[in-house]
């Protein structure tokens, strides 16, 4: 078992707004743990044993490899994830005067399902740049969180609507946010920096994105729903972490991977088709005493499961979903496969986790896509190419994907956290 609880993910969710605070919400818990951080430029010898974790950006690594010192070898089983979520982003020169009202540029991030953004109380958040002669470059890095309704996307009123039964939302022109009334131009930048405590004059630079501030709750007559925004990818975020904690070293090193930007294609310095988890493996390895060839060889025996959350049949459009693949909310996992590999499972995988399913006491459910309709992607076909590691892609079912605010099962984030630590922790 694990500590993994529907309310537990809740806090974990509201306590991480963007991809920086996620990685900072997981580094807080695995210090707790007793996990060390190691930096990239740092060398690290003796990390094949003991507990470890390292930040790149908006991206984490953690393992976990034993204790008394490194031992022998051994392959790697690996969860993976994505920090990030569909959003609103703030544009690099955000003030505008439209119409006597202050506004906010913005721009969608990822698949952002738009409408489901309008007419929401918005907060900020992200990182900072900021000079600092004392920081490497002179330049520091400063998470910013603003949780006030700072920010608002007003609808059309249905009344000024040409059509009223599809208003499009256009995203250049419709997806400016309103934050004050007056013709005097005021300056976002400068109020964030302000509130974080940052002269206005050494913010160099911002990664802005807006967040709901309405809080994560549990809903339903029995409280056995989760509503809450960016489940997608919180949710594996989340349960991957209690898994790593709850896992046991043994004949697999136990590692969870969570990667930035996944929503725009994952081609960044630290997204999953980057070099972050390869050298991760390999330094790991070699600390260890291994060498290039035992590097090469323990790729090939290890697996890696990459968690995204999965389609629940909805309940108002059951004919979108594939018959005979229909998906339960508090159903348990769902396998994910798609045979042109949108989905990186094959038989060897799909077999894994069905094993790590009935280890865990929890039942799988089986995913597969419409063929006449588009079928999204995770990390896994990328990483699984990137790495030539074989990949599973699994996650646990929910409703509204990519919209502002998603909808899961309560019973499903313990059962979800058990398969994953199964996985991490396969028992012969």
């Amino acid at each position: 078992m694990t500590g993994a609880t529907a309310r537990g993910l809740c806090e974990f969710v509201d306590a991480s707004p963007s991809p920086f605070h996620v990685c900072d919400t997981v580094a807080q818990r695995l210090r707790a743990a007793g996990y060390t951080e190691l930096a990239e430029t740092d060398r690290w010898p003796g990390v094949a044993g003991g507990r470890f974790f390292t930040v790149r950006a908006g991206s984490v690594i953690a393992w976990d490899g034993g204790e008394g010192g490194p031992g022998p070898a051994r392959p790697f089983r690996i969860v993976g994830g994505h920090t990030d979520s569909p959003n609103l982003r703030v544009k690099q020169h955000p003030d505008r005067v439209v119409a006597g009202w202050q506004v906010v540029a913005l721009q969608p991030y990822g698949g952002a399902w738009l409408h489901s953004w309008l007419d929401r109380d918005l907060g900020l958040s992200g990182r900072l740049s900021v000079r600092d002669p004392d920081a490497a470059g002179g330049v520091a890095n400063l998470l910013v969180r603003i949780d006030e309704p700072l920010l608002r996307v007003p609808q059309l009123a249905i009344h000024l609507a040409e059509d009223r039964a599809s208003v499009k939302v256009d995203p250049q022109r419709h997806l400016n946010a309103v934050w004050g009334a007056g013709e005097r131009p005021r300056s976002l930048l400068a109020d964030v920096a302000e509130r974080a405590g940052v002269a206005p004059g050494d913010l160099l630079s911002a990664d802005l994105m807006t967040h709901v501030v309405e809080p994560s709750r549990l809903i339903g007559i029995d409280e056995d729903l989760v509503s809450a925004p960016r489940l997608d990818n919180q949710g594996t975020c989340y349960t991957g972490m209690e898994a790593l904690l709850a896992a046991e070293p043994g004949d697999y090193l136990p590692m969870l991977a969570l990667f930035d930007h996944e929503e725009v294609g994952s081609t960044s310095d630290h997204g999953a088709q980057s070099d972050f988890l390869l050298t991760t493996l390999e330094r790991i390895v070699l600390a260890g005493g291994g060498d290039r060839q035992d590097f090469l060889r323990l790729l090939t025996g290890s697996m890696l499961a990459s968690g995204d959350m999965a389609h629940a049949t909805h309940p108002n459009y059951p004919d979108r979903h594939e018959p005979g693949h229909l998906i339960a909310v508090n159903g348990g996992p769902v396998l994910k496969v798609q045979p042109n590999l949108r989905y990186a499972t094959d038989g060897r995988t799909a077999a894994a986790f069905e094993l790590a399913c009935r280890q865990a006491g929890v039942p799988l459910q089986r995913y597969e896509h419409r063929a006449d309709l588009p079928c999204g992607s995770t990390i896994g076909p990328m990483t699984a190419a990137r790495t030539g590691i074989p990949t599973v892609d699994v996650g646990a079912p929910q409703l509204a994907m990519h919209s502002a605010r998603e909808l899961m099962g309560a019973a499903d984030v313990p059962a979800y956290a058990a398969a994953l630590r199964a996985f991490l922790s396969p028992a012969g």
